[in-house]
């Protein structure tokens, strides 16, 4: 029989003036840790889908309105990318943290040569390196986006910060909750608790900025409205302050639940507090009064911030942002008036950008159209179905004389405006299509426009197709020929195809008959 005695270890910590050995060590261990965590299946995967698919958007062939961006959005189109690695990361990194007591051998780490809370630094720094990849990327995805040709607007590198910073946030977030509750079972009520708690602070609205903006990633409400970078108006460089603070806050913690005691890590915790206090107060304000008055001249008196150029007999006029796009918009002009006939195919018009930027990144309120004749909307939007709804209105207003008469077109002068808009389009029932507001070539629709849009019968469809099908040069020289007659108010449906040589439809005539 034998007498076995248990000697508890006594920790061998690093002596206070060897430094130079502790931070040896620290990073040593981060090394490993950070080396380890590539073998959790959940972190590998989610970063080869990150760049994986990131370098597939990048250098796959981009059309429509992809291929214009407006690197003021292209710029947040960058946070969502690294969401599910962040969640990765989270739970990995936890268990990482957890390692020593899910195996038991917390004793044995009580030998080593660093502290508890110098080990807990260690799992901090072990999460660097994914934030550094995942900047990369980010930096990468941005970068294709503002190399292209369309691009236009300038990005802002506080919102290029977010995703790594979320990265980051999400690991260290991982290691305080080990220190706090040293279970296996906890980080993944953890992801479930932070999806609750991210889905409350995102339903906040302009009446609660704050709750917005405590989340890591802010999205807006609506992709649709594109303004000018200097309306943009989110307090980017406040929030990535923020997520620096609550970072530096949550990783300083940690340490001290872990046994870290020195006055320099005390204070470097009511700093990272008192920083993102006043971050998060600092971006709750909302929008400032001039930049409201801002919105609203861009909104309501565009001119008054806006350049114009000419470009053969018409002039156009735009954000200076936008300045590099008037070619693009000229070209669809000068198609469309080279099928046109009379003065219209000589007719300078004025074609200017309006956007209404009065609520911000989340509205979408309709463009109401202009009324003095010969003038032409654009929006900030281009590529895509854009380019033929732009060239819708280029057509009604040289048939009709202005915009706001475009929803007045239920006569024949319907199916002239819509052959002058795709007759030169390289896939012309393919545009037919897009422009109409249920993606139909058949029956009555609804056709968009920048403001205001035009109503198509069944009857004036068919037409429309049928002239479509035939050779470009002979309905363009019917058109010329017998422009009067196919732009006269009242002139019908009926009236226009047997002048342009199509099938008379049947049935009602007038929009509001059908």
């Amino acid at each position: 029989m034998s007498l076995a005695t248990e000697t508890v270890a006594e920790p061998t910590a690093v002596p206070e003036d060897d430094p130079r050995r502790a931070r040896a060590a620290v990073f040593a261990l981060a090394r490993f840790e950070a080396r380890d965590l590539l073998r959790y299946i959940p972190v590998l995967a989610t970063l080869v889908l990150y760049v994986g698919w990131t370098a597939w958007t990048l250098f796959h062939q981009q059309d429509g309105m992809e291929a214009f961006p407006a690197l003021q959005d292209a710029d947040r189109d960058t946070q969502s990318g690294p969401l599910l690695l962040g969640i990765a990361l989270f739970v990995c990194v936890n268990r990482c943290t957890l390692r020593s007591r899910r195996r038991g051998t917390d004793r044995q780490f009580d030998v080593l040569v660093m502290e508890p809370w110098r080990r807990t630094v260690a799992h901090v720094l072990s999460v660097v390196p994914f934030a550094v990849l995942t900047a990369l990327v980010v930096l990468g995805e941005f970068t294709r986006q503002a190399l292209r040709p369309g691009a236009v607007g300038h990005g802002s590198p506080a919102e290029l910060a977010v995703g790594p910073l979320y990265v980051l946030l999400c690991g260290v977030l991982g290691v305080l909750l080990a220190r706090l509750v040293p279970s296996t079972f906890a980080a993944p009520i953890g992801v479930i608790a932070l999806f609750v708690l991210s889905v409350f602070l995102s339903a906040g609205t302009a009446d609660a900025q704050w709750s917005r903006w405590l989340s890591p990633i802010v999205d807006e409400t609506s992709n649709n409205t594109v303004l000018p970078a200097d309306l943009v108006g989110r307090p980017a460089a406040w929030h990535a302050l923020y997520l620096t603070g609550l970072v530096l806050l949550l990783a300083l913690v940690a340490v001290l639940v872990s046994g870290g005691r020195t006055r320099l890590l005390k204070a470097g915790t009511a700093g990272a507090l008192a920083l993102t206090v006043a971050c998060a107060v600092g971006q709750s304000g909302g929008v400032s009064p001039e930049l409201a008055a801002a919105r609203e001249q861009a909104s309501v008196a565009p001119q008054r911030d806006q350049s114009c150029v000419r470009h053969g007999g018409s002039t156009y006029c735009a954000f200076p942002e936008w300045t590099g796009r008037t070619g693009d918009w000229a070209g669809v002009v000068d198609r469309v008036q080279a099928l046109a006939g009379g003065t219209a195919a000589r007719q300078p018009l004025l074609v200017r950008q309006r956007i209404d930027a009065r609520y911000g990144l989340s509205g979408d309120a309709a463009i109401e159209p202009l009324t003095a004749p010969h003038q032409v909307t654009v929006g900030s939007r281009w590529g895509g179905n854009r380019v033929p709804e732009f060239a819708v209105a280029v057509a009604y207003v040289l048939v009709a004389g202005d915009e706001s008469k475009g929803s007045e077109l239920c006569d024949g002068r319907v199916v002239t405006a819509m052959w002058l808009a795709l007759g030169r389009d390289s896939d012309p029932m393919a545009d037919l299509a897009n422009v109409r507001l249920d993606d139909s070539v058949t029956g009555s629709a609804y056709v968009l426009a920048p403001t205001s849009g035009l109503s198509m019968t069944a009857g004036q469809t068919d037409v429309v197709r049928e002239l479509l099908g035939r050779p470009r040069a002979e309905v363009t020289a019917s058109v010329q020929r017998h422009w009067s007659e196919l732009t006269a108010p009242g002139v019908s449906t009926a009236q226009v195809a047997r002048v342009l040589g199509t099938e008379v439809p049947k049935g009602a005539d007038d929009c509001a008959q059908e």
